[in-house]
């Protein structure tokens, strides 16, 4: 089992400097390898693999100062960046998705680059962190590092004005808990806009809204940064100030989230979601931005991992019609999205209807039915 465990780091100013050059450096040997390929494909129609460009780095110092002063696992993996990016185009376009080909990053659309095996190692307490070429980093582990986990790389990104430094730490495999101890207690969630969480037994967890709360503040910024020249010092920093307000308000809803997902996967064995298509969701212009500030998909994200490592089960179950059905008696009942009540004439079933989809969600789990039943249902990887 693989784990990131992220930490911020409060490089020097000088440090700071050398980390932004280290990143222009990565920057622009990706765009070059990426002319590269695409130069030898147009134009001898041959395809250019990592190894080749790879070889080809000793070259390049010579003539690139530069590339000497970054370390050269970094530049590597720069590479292999690149390689897994084609890789992952060309996959798409064999299964018939939606695949768009690399593109050139810009200025600010590269915040990150990777000591793949070496080069780093934590000192003085776990309080610093050394890196290669560029020296000790102050930094803070608000959590340890399991002392089982093996450290397999060290990614420095770049938020904003904020560092940080992300470990992947291989872990042993967990024990599926839930194998042991049965499903005894489970709640269907169903997710939604007006309540962020609606349970089976009624409760709800209110949608906080964290970018309907700050869009003055965001406009009142960004007013402020189309008053200023293009491409002035004055607009750049102006630039930054609508970036931190965005800053904020991702990580207001990241750490909701975390704290929510972490609730409930102490409370509960079996934890089932819809299995909603967000992405088709969002194409809506109507509630694309509300969808977005709820983020539904990264609470479900946060919920899976962490129940891996807990040995809860979630599961997900099919969407359709789960706001039509009736609960109680399985009958079609259809209604509008304005229809916020749910009152079948079949069995007179009058609540809410979010609170009728979120019984339909959890009847739909297996893992519920054959607990129910007393039935041995053996637990598959989500």
């Amino acid at each position: 089992m693989t784990r990131t465990y992220k930490y911020r780091v409060y490089p020097t100013t000088q440090q700071a400097t050398t980390l932004t050059q280290w990143l222009t450096t990565c920057r622009l040997l990706y765009n070059n390898a990426l002319a590269a390929r695409k130069d030898a494909w147009h134009t001898h129609q041959q395809s250019v693999t990592y190894y080749e460009q790879a070889t080809q780095l000793q070259v390049a110092k010579q003539t690139n100062p530069c590339l000497k002063v970054v370390h050269s696992q970094v530049l590597q993996d720069t590479l292999r960046r690149l390689d897994k990016t084609f890789s992952n185009f060309f996959r798409r376009l064999k299964k018939g998705e939606k695949a768009g080909y690399p593109r050139f990053k810009g200025k600010y659309r590269y915040d990150s680059f990777t000591y793949p095996q070496s080069g780093f190692s934590l000192e003085k307490n776990n309080k610093k962190l050394r890196l290669s070429k560029i020296g000790s980093i102050n930094i803070t582990l608000h959590r340890l590092i399991p002392s089982e986990g093996v450290i397999k790389t060290c990614t420095i990104t770049r938020d904003v004005d904020h560092w940080y430094a992300c470990f992947t730490v291989a872990l042993p495999d967990p024990e599926p808990e839930s194998q042991q101890r049965g499903i005894k207690k489970a709640i269907g969630v169903d997710v939604g806009l007006k309540s962020l969480l609606t349970f089976n037994n009624g409760d709800t967890i209110a949608n906080p809204r964290w970018l309907r709360h700050s869009e003055k503040k965001v406009a009142k910024e960004q007013r402020r940064k189309d008053r200023r020249q293009k491409g002035s010092h004055n607009r750049h920093k102006q630039n930054t100030k609508v970036a931190q307000v965005h800053q904020k308000i991702r990580n207001q809803r990241k750490d909701f989230h975390h704290k929510l997902s972490r609730t409930l996967v102490d409370a509960y064995d079996l934890i089932v979601y819809e299995n909603l298509k967000i992405t088709n969701m969002v194409k809506n212009h109507h509630v694309a931005k509300s969808i977005s500030d709820a983020g539904w998909g990264q609470l479900m994200c946060f919920t899976e991992y962490k129940a891996e490592e807990a040995g809860t089960l979630v599961e997900y179950v099919s969407a359709y019609n789960t706001t039509q059905l009736c609960s109680r008696c399985g009958k079609l009942v259809p209604k509008t999205l304005a229809t916020r009540i749910h009152s079948c004439p079949y069995c007179v079933l009058d609540v809410a209807r979010d609170h009728n989809s979120a019984i339909t969600i959890l009847h739909r789990s297996r893992y519920y039915v054959a607990s129910r039943s007393g039935q041995e249902l053996s637990v598959e990887p989500v």
